[in-house]
């Protein structure tokens, strides 16, 4: 049974706390759109596709707090809520574009509050029901580029607990898994936050599918002994030409891939490409704090005098993609002709 780290109860939302994986089960329950906030921040949720809906279901909370409000007071209210939620990660499209949507319902024409209330609320699970629709669509496209059993290598975590249900580059993974046509999954550890180790593993590890867990610094070393023939990762955005963000170390995969002549492919929605920024060099990165990376679990591993860089995401240059898997279909060799191409085709579904 695939895990859910999003659960909505109807006037509350429960959020799986990931940084307490995979030792400890935990749910943070939130009553406002602050707590949700605190959440995203602090990465006790995260995966593009759930820092979005998690955002999504902030605003619902924020509905319900001001359902006596008058409509004026309530539209101000959500309107200062999807500011915040704008402020809590800069990297991940998804976020803004769930935003766009709960901004347009919340601008809308409405009755009184409790209509508002209510177009909000069923927005925020139509979202988190389309997300779930989404990522099943990739995976099934994404299966359909493997022909026979494939061993494949992943980076961070795109799973159930990356989304709300499925995942992503898990997706495929878990689609190849259902159909008998994946052998094994080297999971990159993912420094510095583990998401690879502490996540996908667990996700891996709970639905029986084998894996192996390596370092980065590993990656190499498979490739070179034959034992990866693809890499499937996620995206936190994708430019218009095909440019993509993503956790940190991505690129470098992706350089590894190409010397190999390893397929290299993303999995993500339409939802994370950002047409409006042309390429990679104009998409935003993440800075956190050093202290992730001088810090283990808390213990400091560098001598205290030491600082580091914490840039969250890099950028893989679209010349080095294969393919970019998406919920409509797959773009093969992606530049900025054949991404705007399958944006268009999409139309009213993205």
């Amino acid at each position: 049974m695939t895990l859910r780290a999003i659960h909505w109860t109807g006037n509350t939302l429960e959020l799986l706390d990931q940084t307490r994986l995979p030792h400890e089960e935990a749910w943070i329950r939130c009553n406002r759109a602050e707590n949700v906030a605190t959440a995203i921040v602090d990465m006790k949720v995260r995966g593009a596709p759930a820092i979005a809906i998690s955002a999504a279901y902030a605003v619902a909370l924020e509905a319900i707090q001001h359902r006596h409000l008058s409509v004026a007071a309530m539209r101000e209210a959500l309107m200062q809520t999807i500011e915040r939620m704008c402020q809590t990660r800069p990297t991940a499209v998804n976020l803004f574009a769930a935003m766009r949507t709960m901004s347009d319902v919340v601008q809308s024409e409405v009755t009184d509050a409790d209509d508002l209330l209510q177009r909000v609320v069923s927005t925020a699970e139509r979202l988190a029901q389309e997300d779930v629709k989404t990522n099943r669509a990739i995976g099934r496209h994404g299966a359909e580029l493997f022909l026979g059993p494939v061993q494949v290598l992943t980076h961070c975590n795109t799973g159930s607990l990356a989304t709300v249900e499925y995942g992503t580059a898990l997706g495929v993974i878990r689609a190849l898994a259902d159909q008998g046509r994946l052998t094994h999954v080297y999971v990159d550890e993912t420094r510095p936050y583990l998401q690879g180790a502490r996540l996908t593993a667990y996700e891996l590890s709970h639905e029986g599918i084998p894996h192996t867990l390596i370092t980065d610094s590993m990656a190499a070393h498979m490739m070179k002994q034959g034992k990866v023939d693809a890499v499937i990762v996620g995206a936190d955005r994708i430019a218009a030409n095909g440019d993509t963000a993503n956790k940190i170390g991505t690129y470098g995969l992706a350089v590894l891939a190409k010397h190999h002549q390893i397929p290299f492919y993303v999995a993500a929605p339409l939802s994370t490409f950002d047409m409006k920024t042309l390429s990679g060099e104009q998409i935003p990165i993440e800075e956190r704090r050093g202290e992730e990376v001088t810090e283990l679990g808390g213990v400091r591993i560098a001598p205290v005098t030491t600082r580091a860089a914490h840039p969250a995401f890099d950028v893989t240059p679209h010349e080095l993609i294969t393919a970019i898997i998406t919920e409509v279909g797959v773009i093969h060799r992606p530049t900025e002709h054949s991404v705007r191409e399958t944006w268009m085709k999409a139309g009213d579904t993205v």
